[in-house]
């Protein structure tokens, strides 16, 4: 009995009406597809003096991953000195910049002990390449041979600059820390408060990709980096082309030359602010509303276009 009353109360309630067909335009209008998901994006680190591996994600910029690595490990953001990228050792041609591969291994080099040097200024050029790691820190990225730091052999390549006659001056751009070098007057002693990165012997093993823990999956095919960018979002973008490679090295020996710093990142920043100009004037301009802060003189603007005008034609 009850059975039966279901399903006359069933049948007693009124059938849902039949939506229209569709029309002839919904028919041939294709069926949007789902969103492709990416999958997250998770990076492996170690401390370059030695620790356990610990896995980070979820980073938009150099600051915030600094912020991820020291929390895997416990330590505070402002002692990482500087990263590198699938090698331990201080080799400034690993140095994290603002791309990363979506399979390299990140090592962080910490602070470790802090000396005091005394120099006096002989000649205009010390010798010194600076560059810094996007976070607050500038630090030694080359020592030209024979030059007069190159005499002193407590500076070394690695070393965070942190005062100059007891000037702090952490929180400075590399470019501003190379110009109060600059500056200095001669034959008058001023004093470099440095701090080394925390060394370990080779304890290590060198990694040249992350292995990815089953589950993870692959990423991607291998040929695209994460850019972070100092505004905006990181973006999983291609590699550079042969063409971007090429004319971002010429921009950087440029910046060496010119101003004593080197930075990949920044010029990477030049060489795309070209792609959007056909002449010198125009790239001038454009690197006033991208880069006003550095104040390029007009010199050093002519010399980066025909560097990239020389690197297309070299490339084809």
């Amino acid at each position: 009995m009850e059975s039966g009353g279901a399903r006359e109360a069933q049948g007693a309630q009124p059938s849902a009406p039949r939506p229209p067909p569709p029309s002839p335009a919904e028919q041939a209008a294709p069926v949007p597809s789902a969103p492709r998901i990416r999958p997250r994006l998770v990076f492996h680190t170690q401390l370059a003096h030695g620790s356990p591996t610990g896995k980070i994600e979820g980073f938009t910029n150099v600051r915030e991953l600094y912020a991820k690595i020291a929390e895997a490990f416990s330590i505070s953001p402002t002692e990482i000195l500087f990263c590198t990228l699938n090698s331990h050792k201080v080799d400034m041609q690993k140095l994290l910049g603002g791309q990363i591969g979506l399979e390299d291994f990140i090592f962080a080099h910490v602070r470790g002990e802090t000396k005091e040097v005394e120099v006096t200024k002989t000649e205009d050029a010390l010798g010194l390449t600076i560059t810094d790691n996007g976070a607050g820190y500038a630090f030694i990225k080359r020592i030209k041979e024979g030059s007069l730091i190159n005499r002193i052999e407590a500076v070394c390549v690695g070393d965070s600059i942190e005062a100059i006659n007891d000037q702090t001056i952490v929180g400075c751009r590399h470019y501003e820390v190379a110009k109060m070098l600059r500056e200095l007057p001669k034959a008058q002693p001023f004093t470099l408060r440095l701090v080394q990165p925390k060394r370990a012997f080779d304890m290590i093993g060198q990694r040249t990709r992350s292995s990815k823990c089953p589950g993870e999956g692959k990423v991607t095919s291998g040929r695209e980096t994460l850019r972070l960018r100092a505004r905006g979002s990181a973006t999983v973008e291609e590699v550079p082309s042969e063409f971007e490679e090429e004319a971002t090295r010429r921009v950087d020996d440029l910046l060496e030359s010119y101003m004593g710093i080197r930075d990949p990142d920044l010029a990477s920043t030049l060489v795309e602010t070209s792609k959007e100009t056909q002449s010198a004037q125009e790239f001038a301009r454009g690197l006033d509303s991208v880069l006003g802060e550095f104040a390029f003189p007009d010199e050093f603007v002519v010399e980066v276009w025909a560097a990239i005008g020389e690197a297309k034609e070299a490339c084809g």
